[in-house]
Parts: C-alpha cells; structure tokens; sequence
C-alpha cells in the first residue's frame, strides 16, 4: 500500500538541509536498484523505517519516486525521467555535439556516444543508433564501468581524478574479455595516452566493440568522451585506422569550443 503524503515538509531532527539530503539519497539508492523496500531503503540510508518511510511518501507525492504494487516495493518515477529530458535539451556540450556525432554516424555507420564522467563511471549523454540495427546495453541516461568500456578509458587516461576514482570501484567481470585487475588497467590508461584514443573489444557486450577519443579541456584534461561502436568485425578490422582517426577528429573539433560547453559538466 502506498504510503500516504504528508502535506507538511519532511524535518528530519528539525534539521531541513539534513532532511533534502537524505532525500537526495533516497533517489541515489534508487538509481543503483531497480526497486527498493522500505525496509532495505532504511538500512542502506541509516535511518529508522519511518524516516524511510516518510521521505518516500514526500518524493511519490511529488512524481520523484513510484510505489510498485506488485512488489511493495519503490521504483524512480516518471518525473524524474522529464527533468533528466529538460537537462539535456538544454545543455550546451550536447547541442554543439550533436552535428559532429551525426557527422560521425554517416561516416562510420555506427553507432555514436557521447559520455562524461560521473563517479568513477561513465554516463551517457547522447546516442546515435546506426542504421544497421545493432543491440547495445548502453543508452541516455546509464551508467557503465569505466574499465569495460572505451569512453571510460579515454576519460581515465587524461582524467587522474577520474582514474583514481574508477580504480576505487573495482573492476567486476561484465564478459570474459573485461579487464579484472588495477595494474591491467593502468597499463591500458597508459596505451591510450600514447595511441590518442581507447578501445574496448567486447569487454562491456559480446560482439560488439568500440573505440573513443576524449574531449579535453584548455590543461589537458579530458571532460567527456566520443565513441563509436558496432559489431567487432566492423570496428576492430581493416578499418580501424580510419574509424580512430574520425573519432580523433570529432573530438578534437569539440574541445576546441571548450571555452562554450564546460561548465562543470563532469558530474562528481
């Protein structure tokens, strides 16, 4: 049964700041879950049920949070999903990407990302399907581990702060070909910044594969990543060289208009 909303505000120990924050971790929890009860919610928060229990009903009152009756249990809700689509209609590094991956896309073929780093992880900004209907894992809006994929390696090779923080997560099997140790890892960073870009070969999906240039700043620090991705035949074959160096020259472009899209755009 969904818990009934309080029309007054949320206080947490009379404290309101504490109370938005925890809130806020209310919505974290949930992105890392499918669904949540309120029971585990509470234990992950620290918190006592009823505080969990009150906070939920704030956030399904306001279209943050949806109630699942099937399980009891709680899911990010639909509102969430229209300010994330507001988010990106207005940023300005997916308005200026968006002729160069296209651009991208009818040269290779492929399929094309754009991707920041958030956390360690890399989260997609945009995408652009190739027309020949190959099935990826990622999409807007996810999160992908930095070490299976090639935005994540392109981003950690001239990203220390991002390195580090990837490091931190681990380095959990996605298929048989993904990178499983830091000293691996480190010595792939190290490749990438002689090569210019990165490679994944099914390291995040069996048969599909990629490569990605990063986007870096004025100093030498990359902000996000260009990649283009497609069944391993297709990207990792004869043409490689040619892929490489278009997806070198897209970013390149983009990052010379650093000065109109950074703006904090590294999401943690």
């Amino acid at each position: 049964m969904t818990p009934k909303a309080s029309t007054a505000p949320v206080d947490i120990a009379g404290d309101t700041v504490q109370s938005v924050g925890t809130a806020l971790d209310v919505l974290g929890c949930l992105a890392e879950s499918p669904e949540l009860g309120v029971t585990e919610l509470a234990r992950r928060l620290g918190v006592a049920k009823s505080t969990a229990h009150r906070l939920l009903a704030t956030l399904c009152a306001k279209g943050l949070v949806e109630h699942c009756p099937d399980s009891a249990k709680y899911r990010l809700g639909q509102r969430l999903h229209e300010l994330g689509e507001v988010v990106a209609s207005r940023s300005r590094l997916r308005e200026l990407s968006l002729p160069l991956l296209e651009g991208l896309r009818e040269r290779t073929g492929q399929t094309v990302h754009l991707a920041v780093p958030w956390a360690g992880q890399v989260f997609y900004v945009e995408r652009l399907e190739s027309y020949r209907g190959a099935y990826f894992s990622s999409r807007v809006g996810r999160r992908m581990p930095s070490h299976c994929t090639s935005s994540g390696k392109a981003i950690a090779a001239f990203n220390p702060e991002h390195a580090a923080a990837a490091c931190r997560l681990g380095f959990p099997r996605v298929t048989g070909r993904t990178i499983r140790d830091k000293a691996t890892f480190l010595q792939c960073l190290q490749e990438t910044r002689r090569r210019g870009y990165a490679y994944s070969v099914e390291e995040g999906s069996l048969g599909l594969s990629s490569i990605a240039a990063p986007i870096v700043d004025h100093e030498g620090t990359a902000r996000a990543a260009i990649s283009v991705a497609g069944p391993t035949a297709q990207i990792i074959g004869d043409d490689v060289g040619r892929v490489a160096r278009l997806v070198l020259e897209a970013a390149a472009r983009l990052g010379r208009q650093e000065v109109t899209w950074w703006n904090g755009v590294g999401y943690r």
